[in-house]
């Protein structure tokens, strides 16, 4: 096998030590990575990039180790989809940014929306507007029975626009099209362009409900290519962050999905206790949805003794309240019901897709960032493990109740050890040229990535985010394949991804 470059998480590689792979080998390095006769690795990065006037194409790769190799890209290449469902998506975004064309891939459309970087011929037309939501020939399933339900991309609530084509034969679902690009707002583009003291604010906002996370990745990258060291109080400050919002967003979403089948009390508590967790996400960090904390160097704010009081008293009075409220949901037999056996994706298909966070979690793919490349004082930390891992709705919201409690332990353990955090440093610093870092953390719905890429005058030259959505929005489309389309609410409820992550 071709020889890949192992690197850490967060680790400074020199853009010269990267193999540079004719694009045959990079091609068959990757898949037999990949692939079920390799070590049935998954993709963490795989993108292109400009290069003094030439296009490269770059790989990031994991199994319990991250591995980097790059090669020049070619116009037109064999497709790796063709081989792998791994590749489905990133392959389609360099076609839409670059102007590459992945000849043989099986359904080759737009991500987002937009004319390529490069002024190319678009290989989806001369006009890629042709091809905006709403003009795209949608997949059609032929039969006299079969018609069609098309949900959104308006929606009634206040969630962003995305489309949802079902063909149906009567409730039966046979296929499900996820369409996305209704807001594509080019957030790589600016990280790219704008004011070193802007980066932050632009991470905190890839996506509203994942602020910590995306704060969390770009300012450990920053380090890393500046040369930053952080304090240890101030990686007890952004874990405490990071796990609250795991566990705002989780009991939100049980909290809604028992909403979803009708048993309203659970609802009602969960929407009142995540807010509870909100307001202690204000007490550490000055804001309910934690911007403003995590910034290059270290924190803005400190856990004082009046502030870890708060916190403390306020996990030993919610701590029981959510264990009630989970007791209310899982010992309901109209509950479990609709749960068990509802939107069930295989160990098997969750491996070719490459699913993530709880969602992969689900299905028995054990991987968590914090355990296989844990950054900040996670090391130090103990794993969580889950017991229901049948792939279905059930297993989802077990995995969810499961990790609750785990980061409640964890937060309880770092708050009984007080550690005082230093400054960050807001001043703008160089970073290194001719570099690439790429930094992972588990975001509350999984891995969450920032790759960065400098120039040889220390610019930012690519700047590459994949938030967790973008693995798994293909699971729900396959967890919808053969149920009712009634259950839709609770499928997508299950999974509850990004839109704003995914429309970059």
């Amino acid at each position: 096998m071709v020889e890949l470059l192992p690197i850490k998480n967060n680790e400074l590689i020199l853009r010269s030590d990267i193999p540079d792979l004719k694009f045959d080998d990079f091609r068959k390095a990757l898949l037999d990575f990949t692939g079920e006769a390799g070590q049935t690795g998954q993709i963490v990065q795989f993108f292109a990039y400009p290069d003094q006037g030439d296009l490269k194409l770059l790989a990031v790769l994991r199994s319990d180790k991250l591995y980097v190799a790059s090669c020049d890209a070619p116009a037109k290449f064999t497709s790796l989809t063709a081989e792998s469902e791994k590749f489905n998506l990133f392959e389609r975004e360099m076609a839409e940014q670059y102007g590459l064309e992945p000849e043989g891939h099986p359904w080759l459309k737009m991500v987002r929306y937009h004319a390529n970087y490069t002024g190319r011929p678009d290989i989806f037309g001369n006009d890629y507007s042709s091809a905006i939501p709403g003009n795209y020939p949608y997949f059609k399933v032929d039969g006299e029975v079969v018609h069609e339900v098309a949900v959104g991309p308006v929606h009634a609530g206040i969630i962003e626009p995305g489309h949802f084509r079902f063909q149906c034969l009567g409730e039966r679902v046979l296929n499900l099209e996820i369409q996305h690009g209704y807001q594509h707002r080019g957030v790589e583009k600016l990280l790219q362009t704008v004011p070193f003291k802007r980066l932050p604010i632009l991470a905190e906002t890839i996506a509203g409900d994942t602020t910590t996370a995306h704060a969390l990745c770009q300012a450990q990258a920053l380090e890393s290519l500046i040369g930053l060291e952080v304090d240890a109080g101030s990686s007890r400050v952004r874990v405490i962050a990071l796990e609250l919002e795991r566990i705002a967003n989780h009991i939100g979403d049980l909290g809604a999905m028992s909403l979803d089948v009708a048993f309203a009390p659970p609802a009602a508590y969960f929407g009142r206790i995540r807010g509870e967790y909100l307001n202690l996400s204000q007490i550490v960090s000055g804001n309910r949805f934690g911007r403003g904390l995590i910034r290059p160097g270290g924190v803005t704010k400190v856990i004082g003794p009046e502030q870890r009081e708060l916190l403390v008293a306020k996990f030993a009075k919610l701590t029981p309240e959510v264990e009630h409220v989970n007791d209310l949901i899982f010992s309901a037999p109209s509950v479990l019901a609709r749960f068990e056996n509802t939107g069930t994706v295989s160990h098997a298909d969750a491996v070719k897709l490459g699913l993530v966070g709880y969602v992969g979690r689900a299905c028995g793919l054990p991987y968590d960032s914090r355990i296989t490349f844990p950054t900040e004082i996670y090391g130090e930390l103990p794993a969580n493990s889950n017991h229901v891992t049948d792939g279905d709705v059930c297993s989802r919201a077990v995995v969810r109740r499961e990790e609750i409690m785990h980061s409640i332990s964890l937060i309880n353990t770092l708050l009984a050890k007080p550690e005082s955090a230093g400054s960050y440093l807001p001043a703008r610093l160089k970073l290194a040229p001719s570099a690439m870092v790429v930094s992972l953390n588990e975001g509350w719905r999984g891995e969450t990535s920032h790759c960065l890429l400098t120039d040889a005058a220390g610019q930012i030259l690519r700047y590459k985010v994949k938030d967790p959505s973008f693995h798994n929005w293909p699971g729900l489309a396959l967890a919808l394949r053969d149920e009712g389309i009634s259950d839709f609410p609770i499928c997508n409820k299950s999974f509850n991804l990004s839109y704003c992550g995914f429309d970059l």
